[in-house]
């Protein structure tokens, strides 16, 4: 018997007294993260940016 071989047809565990989170929250609640993760990247380019420049001056 393989490891997940009693489990991998049992149905998908849903806790009760709670509702599902919809699409549209979910994705509202973690918007946020995005802008940071966005932020973060542009401000990457902006370094690699500055450095080619300085490279390219001291040339």
């Amino acid at each position: 018997m393989s490891d997940y071989e009693d489990i991998i047809d049992l149905p998908h565990w849903e806790p009760h007294g709670r509702t599902r989170i919809s699409m549209e929250a979910r994705a509202a609640q973690f918007a946020a993260f995005a802008a940071l993760k966005e932020s973060e990247a542009a401000g990457n380019e902006e370094e690699e940016e500055e450095e080619d420049s300085s490279h390219s001056e001291e040339e």
